[in-house]
Order: C-alpha cells, then structure tokens, then sequence
C-alpha cells in the first residue's frame, strides 16, 4: 500500500513526516505542482523515505495513475480539490482523507455515501484540528456522558511572541483566516441548530503561565457536522476561536471597514477586490514565521449514572524547531496521518463517507496523539444530580 499526499505546503509537509515516522505503509509520496514549494518541502523531509513528485492536482488523470485499489490518497491543498479528488478516490477504490474547510464541499462529499459503500472505500473529510480533533473530542464526551448538556469547544493558533498590531502570526491561508471570521457559524441551542455572526460573544478564559487570561469568540468552520450528528443527543454546542487580548476588537473594527468584501471597487483607476488586498496586508505586516503554539479547551457537562458531570479537556502544544514543524502543523497534520495509519492498520474498516466523529475511536487515537508528544489533559469532576 502507498499512500499519497497532494500539496507540500506547511500541513502536507508535516502529514508526510508523520507518516515517514509512524506509517508502516510501503510507499509515500509528496504530489506538488509548484516546484519551490516541492524543493522547499524536499530539504524539510530530507532522510525521512517520502518521494516527492511534481503533481497538478487538476492532473486527475496524472493523480489516477498513482493511486491503486487500497492505497491512500491525503488532500492537504485547499478545498476547492476535495470533492473532485473524493469522486476520483470512488472510481480508482482508493480511501481517501480531507482537511475539510467549507461546510458546503463537505456536504456534497456525504452525497456520495453509496458510491463509496459500493466501492469498498473510505471518505473522511474534517480530519485536522477543528474540525477533527474536536469532533473526536466530542465523540469521546458523547461516549462517557449518559446525557449531555453542553459541549464548548476552544481552540486558537497563536505566536509564542505576540507582536502588534493584532498580536496573531498567519499559520494557515489568510483567506482561511478571513473566511472564518466572516462565514456566520453554525451552533446548538437547546437542540436546535442556529447561525450566530462571527467575531460575537466574546469571552475570557484563563490558561497556565505564560498565556494567562485569553479572549474566544465565535468563528465558522470549527463545528462543521457536529451540530447535525449530535442534535439529538447535545443541548448546547459551539466553538470559538482563542486570541490573546484586544484581537476580536481590532478585526470588527477592520471588517466594518469593508476590507473582507468580495466585490471589486475602483482603487487609483485600477478595480481590485478589498479581500484580495487584506490577505496582502496580513501577509506583508503580520509575521509568518516563528515560534507558534496552539491552545485548546473543551468544556462539557452532562449527567452520568444519576449525576452531574463536568468533563475538560487541555492540550497546549508548542512547535517543533528542531524539525521545522510549527504547532499548528503538528495539530493540523499529525491527525490526519494518525486517521490514514488507522485505515491502513485495519482500526478503521468502516466503508462510505464519515466524518471524524462518526468513525474514528477517541481512545487510540488519544494514544496516537500521546506518542507524538500531544498531550490531552482530561480532567472529570463529579456532583449531585
């Protein structure tokens, strides 16, 4: 079995060196089209056995030549690709692994739940950090609560080093970025599912030293499925996104401004699209390179046998320099090798299209995580009912 992975920008380069250290497949390779960004990812996996291959992902017929019955195709390129690459996955009987990104494209992915069954394949979009860790996260609170009241999921990628203006550091797309901040997102309340605008109710919560007292507000793309998996089964779900201080203020403000719009205006005789030109901005004035950290907390509470349960979880993960794998890297990327071993190995044998918090066992993956030095803190408190 081989398994490929398309895109050697900064998630696929550490999905390869995952794979490189803990896969027993027989074959890795690293697709890439750009060839800077190939050398780049090349010299990072030096010594690692990953073979990289000039690749256009919009190449499907160069992609069908690679893949065979049973390998493995891993999608870390944006994701505008994943459905025609699922579709591709179907016909070649190849299982196949997203990153997720658009509620939209993850949806139409589901709509091909039979024609994976048929062909004795397996889709899991959503498998990186949020969604993916956080659905699994979910899935083990499910597990262990006979009923759940709430689920409030956490998470930020922040600079070790905070700097003015916005005390944040580009560790994935800017368009990323800016998509979630404007896209409304998607929460349960009172077992209903409801969209709430982005950037509001913000909140503050407390992590150890050096971090202290950090802001979260409400963001899209953090919950993808989970309110519609678990309608009937959670009250209360949402996801916010963590910020040091003063973070959520500046963007309303910036966004009020129209930066974050679409639709082109005439600049200096020139029409130009005011997104386009904030993504320039973020990537011209905002650091790109550095020591990053990714911050999480997930609260739950629920009932188990007659009693109140409050469950939490911790994760503070710092980057790899030794390695040049940033801390997003390794909670973006390393999930999703961990979720393609799992298909390799057998632990996952289920045949269609799931998402993360439908397929994939919290218990060893947590220990998958462990291993990589990710540590998850869980911590259960007990009451009265």
């Amino acid at each position: 079995m081989k398994i490929l992975v398309l895109g050697a920008g900064m998630m696929g380069r550490a999905i390869a060196y995952d794979l490189s250290r803990f896969s027993s497949v027989d074959e890795i390779i690293l697709g890439e089209k750009d060839k800077k960004t190939l050398l780049e990812a090349t010299q990072i996996l030096k010594d690692t056995g990953v073979k990289p291959r000039t690749m256009d992902a919009e190449n499907l017929s160069t992609v069908k030549r690679v893949v065979q019955k049973g390998d493995i195709i891993i999608s870390a390129l944006p994701y505008i690709y994943n459905y025609r690459l699922a579709q591709l996955a179907i016909q070649t009987r190849t299982h196949f692994i997203d990153l997720g990104g658009n509620n939209t494209v993850v949806q139409n992915e589901r709509r091909l739940f039979t024609k994976a069954e048929q062909n004795e394949v397996t889709i899991i979009p959503d498998s990186g950090l949020a969604p993916g860790l956080v659905s699994i996260i979910t899935h083990d609170v499910v597990d262990h609560l006979d009923t759940v009241e709430s689920v409030r999921l956490r998470v930020g990628g922040l600079p070790r080093h905070p700097q003015p203006p916005l005390n944040y550091q580009i560790v994935f797309s800017p368009y990323g970025l800016i998509n979630e901040y404007v896209e409304d997102a998607l929460i349960l309340e009172k077992g209903k599912i409801l969209s709430k605008k982005s950037l509001t109710e913000l909140e503050s919560l407390s992590f150890p030293k050096p971090f202290g007292t950090m802001e979260a507000f409400l963001t899209s793309g953090g919950c993808s499925t989970l309110p519609y998996t678990y309608q009937q089964t959670i009250q209360h779900l949402d996801y916010k996104t963590i910020r040091y201080p003063g973070h959520c203020e500046k963007m309303n403000t910036i966004l009020a401004m129209g930066f974050a719009e679409e639709k082109k205006i005439t600049c200096a005789g020139q029409k130009v699209s005011p997104r386009d030109v904030f993504a320039s901005l973020l990537l011209k004035n905002i650091p790109t390179t550095g020591e990053d950290v990714v911050l999480m907390k997930v609260f739950s509470k629920g009932t188990r046998q007659g009693k109140n349960r409050s469950r939490e979880y911790l994760m503070i993960d710092s980057c790899d320099t030794k390695n040049n794998i940033t801390a997003m890297m390794r909670t973006t990327g390393y999930p999703v090798a961990i979720t393609a071993q799992m298909i390799a190995e057998g632990t996952i044998q289920g045949r269609g299209v799931f998402c993360p918090e439908e397929i994939v066992p919290p218990a060893p993956f947590f220990d998958a995580l462990k291993k990589r030095g990710i540590n998850l803190i869980i911590r259960e408190k007990s009451g009265s009912p």
